[in-house]
């Protein structure tokens, strides 16, 4: 606790739970929320990849997924870090009419729409040029499908900051529905109706974009009241409102196009220098691989806002406390995924057709790079949300370096091996500075007894699951059937186990928010809160 933070002598401390335990409970909340969203927008983004591949095949899905990674580097380029930094700034703001939350929508939303607009432009004019280099092989009309596919950027980066702004100023649950149902959801309905209806690539990335209109709709609605929008809120910023901002932005935009980017840098190097049906084999690894982050990406957004209040406060041992908590939690459940993904490779990429089945190597190692990136949690929102952009940006840089230098030495020889490689060294070297610069700057321990026990504990039941699964059947389809009963069979039976079910207790009781501590006077009002 800080000196500023520390009640004057005498005073008598409120009654209720510690600090930390408050805080975890209100993470428990939130995090069970986003994870929600996630398995639902994980099903989805499966059943997406498997209308794609299924739809288009190799050559097609390439061309498909190159196309989605030009839309998804170019937005995270043009958004300039304004998402980030609207999840920094907007907890530590009033909303409301009389509020100063408002003044930092224009400070965030006009420069990255102009650059969206001149990115757009370009990159339209520029598509007869760029099509025979990113999609050159395939079928597909190339230069209409990028010119729509630039066309579409400042639509998405719309989206994309109004979502950062959504999760800051209503409950979780109005963030979860946009981004992890809304999106997810009709996205493979409306690309599925075109590969039915008989139409070609350009109709399937339609379906594609349209979701984001939708929900940019949807977020503009949900923002506006809560911001005072319309209702006298003063939306004109001042020049210490452009200056506080943008210092802490304008790292995390080289940051955040890496982050959301990577994978698609890797489609796009391997559709450059291997072909598009080698760009379409990675591809679907990709999906798989990103699927099984969305555990953690739900935990992320959801205690994104609380890690930015509790930081901003000086209560860097709240904070830690959370941080543990839900990378135990992220670990327990994502774990699982990568290391069936690691054994069963072949067994997943048999559901999007045999021509796929090459990528299980990629597959292998992609996945054994992802228990790094889940097992130290989401301490780039650790450094984010406390300001640290610039740490943040070099762990980043350092991540990237390694992908695209071996990347470009890789690929030609290997193909889609190589960028799995090249990728997960990447992944490795980012998440593991990233995680010993957290540590610097929170100055509290990260990782915990239980988080060490549960890691132990989920590969020792997967190990042996899996195990038993590929004697019995093999890596194919039925090997992995085996595993996923056997595993489920030990999960039923642990419920068995008092001491497992007394905590599975303790959780919901976290998770329904009981016996919540009173706020202190000096805290947020419970509306700031409520449901984040």
């Amino acid at each position: 606790m800080t000196a500023a933070t520390r009640p004057p002598a005498g005073a008598v401390a409120p009654a209720g739970p510690p600090a930390d335990d408050t805080e975890t409970r209100r993470s428990a909340r939130s995090g069970a929320a986003g994870l929600v969203g996630a398995a639902t927008s994980g099903l989805f983004g499966f059943l997406l990849a498997v209308v794609i591949t299924r739809g288009y095949g190799t050559v097609g899905s390439g061309a498909f997924f190159a196309a989605i990674g030009v839309v998804t580097v170019a937005t995270a380029v043009c958004t300039l870090g304004a998402e980030t930094g609207l999840m920094w700034a907007l907890p530590r703001r009033r909303s409301g009419a009389g509020g100063d939350a408002a003044r930092v929508l224009p400070v965030a939303l006009l420069p990255p729409l102009l650059a969206a607009v001149l990115v757009a432009v370009a990159g339209a004019l520029a598509a007869d040029a760029l099509a025979p280099r990113l999609l050159d092989g395939s079928d597909a009309d190339g230069a209409a499908l990028l010119a729509v596919s630039f066309a579409a950027v400042p639509v998405v980066v719309a989206m994309t900051l109004l979502l950062a702004a959504l999760r800051c100023v209503r409950p979780i649950r109005a963030y979860v529905g946009v981004q992890f149902f809304l999106l997810p959801v009709a996205r493979p309905v409306l690309v599925g109706a075109a590969v039915l209806a008989g139409g070609g690539l350009l109709a399937g990335m339609t379906g594609w974009l349209v979701p984001a209109a939708l929900a940019l709709l949807a977020c503009l609605t949900l923002v506006a009241g809560p911001l005072g929008v319309g209702r006298g809120a003063a939306l004109r910023p001042q020049r210490a409102d452009w200056s506080a901002f943008w210092r802490f932005a304008l790292p995390r935009a080289a940051s955040a196009a890496i982050d959301a980017g990577n994978m698609w840098v890797g489609v796009l190097l391997t559709s450059v220098l291997a072909g598009p049906a080698d760009a379409g084999v990675f591809g679907a690894v990709g999906r798989y691989i990103l699927a099984g982050q969305l555990a953690m990406q739900g935990l992320r957004v959801a205690v994104s806002p609380q890690l930015s209040r509790l930081l901003g406060r000086g209560e860097r041992g709240a904070a830690a406390a959370v941080h543990r908590q839900l990378t135990t939690w992220g670990l327990v459940l994502s774990w699982p995924v990568y290391l069936l993904l690691a054994v069963f490779g072949l067994a997943f990429l048999q559901l999007f057709g045999p021509e796929f089945t090459a990528g299980a190597p990629a597959m292998t190692v992609l996945a054994l790079a992802m228990l790094v990136n889940t097992g130290v949690g989401n301490v780039q929102s650790l450094l984010l949300m406390g300001g640290r952009s610039g740490l943040h940006l070099a762990a980043t840089l350092a991540g990237l370096l390694v992908t695209v230098s071996l990347g470009l030495w890789l690929i030609p020889a290997h193909g889609a091996t190589g960028a799995a490689l090249a990728w997960a060294l990447g992944i490795a070297t980012e998440n593991l500075t990233a995680a010993c610069c957290a540590r610097v700057v929170v100055g509290q321990p990260l990782v915990d007894a239980a988080l060490l026990r549960a890691g132990a504990a989920t590969v020792a039941g997967v190990g042996i699951a899996a195990t038993v699964g590929v004697l019995a059947g093999g890596r194919g389809i039925g090997g992995l059937t085996v595993a996923v009963g056997v595993l489920a069979a030990g999960c039923v039976g642990l419920l068995t186990l008092p001491r497992v079910r007394g905590r599975i207790r303790a959780t919901m009781v976290q998770i329904r928010g009981r016996r919540e501590a009173a706020p202190a006077a000096a805290g947020p009002a419970p509306e700031d809160s409520k449901g984040r």
